[in-house]
């Protein structure tokens, strides 16, 4: 298995204690515990079910969207998690008799070595590569790894994971001529109401620093960006109801009764607000636009405009 690091277990846990000091934890810890990891499997499971058959005919579509590829399709995966969805696009090209390089590229050392060896398992080649996708140079460095025509990955609804608005333009700097982005996100549909998977995610980091439920409440709250019509953010936070010592890496930290931790957002879209984010704020064409069975996820297929 090979892996690629960009950013070192070290950076992410001294990165880790700066942000419980800083009262706010961005996307990358959330993926980077056991306790953590074990709780994104759990929550995943709901929205691998509602995507399926979206994926399903994505991956029947794999070698025809490729056709114009010549030797090693790379498949460069931004955010990859366990790769799960990957692995249904890697198998349809094998199927259709074509070879597929696979670079998974997510900030868990964990997530990277499932997305590997489950890559390896279906006899595919992979370079996993460690790094952290909100930052605009490990998104071209990953993207360096093979030359156009690539195909790229960004499920899961990662793009709401950060500021879609940067994000998405960073993503498009990357996307040459030739190249092909496949991107789905979450669609907005009124109040939001949090599951017992979602909460148990959302709290993972704490309760690896020893945080207990009852130390504390955690609050969900929706509001439209005012930014572009059709944006939504959901942010999530946990304020102490005692006095608290979380042990980060190594380190106590204190955290005062009243003292609140902004925890990871996540953002919700119309499909006209996800298609304008494509299209006119990053300058993609998309030629093919999915609604998942349920109307909870839309896909898009991409190329550069």
């Amino acid at each position: 298995m090979n892996i690629e690091v960009l950013l070192t277990e070290t950076e992410i846990a001294d990165e880790l204690v700066e942000s419980i000091e800083a009262r706010d934890l961005p996307e990358k810890f959330f993926y980077w515990t056991p306790l953590s990891i074990q709780s994104w499997k759990a929550l995943s499971t709901r929205s691998e079910e509602a995507m399926r058959e979206t994926w399903e005919g994505l991956a029947a579509k794999a070698a025809d969207l490729t056709r114009a590829f010549i030797g090693t399709i790379p498949v460069i995966s931004l955010g990859a998690g366990e790769g799960l969805k990957d692995r249904e696009v890697l198998k349809a090209l094998k199927t259709a008799g074509r070879e597929a390089k696979y670079f998974p590229v997510d900030a868990s050392q964990s997530l990277l070595e499932m997305a590997c060896a489950g890559a390896e398992d279906d006899d595919c080649e992979a370079l996993g590569i460690k790094a952290d996708i909100s930052s605009p140079m490990h998104l071209m460095l990953a993207a360096d790894v093979s030359e156009a025509p690539r195909l790229y990955l960004m499920v899961g609804n990662t793009l709401g994971g950060f500021d879609p608005l940067d994000q998405i333009k960073h993503v498009a700097t990357c996307v040459h001529k030739g190249d092909i982005l496949i991107i789905d996100a979450n669609i907005h549909a009124g109040a939001i109401e949090p599951s017992e998977e979602q909460k148990r995610f959302v709290f993972s980091p704490l309760a690896a620093a020893g945080v207990l439920p009852d130390d504390g409440a955690l609050e969900f709250v929706a509001k439209p960006d005012d930014r572009l019509d059709g944006l939504h953010i959901v942010t999530r936070r946990f304020q102490a109801a005692r006095d608290l010592t979380l042990r980060v890496a190594a380190r106590d930290i204190p955290l005062a009764r009243g003292e609140r931790i902004l925890l990871n957002f996540r953002y919700l879209f119309s499909q006209e607000a996800f298609r304008w984010l494509l299209t006119e704020h990053a300058g993609l064409r998309v030629v093919t636009e999915i609604l998942s069975a349920d109307g909870r996820f839309v896909t898009a297929v991409c190329i550069k405009a």
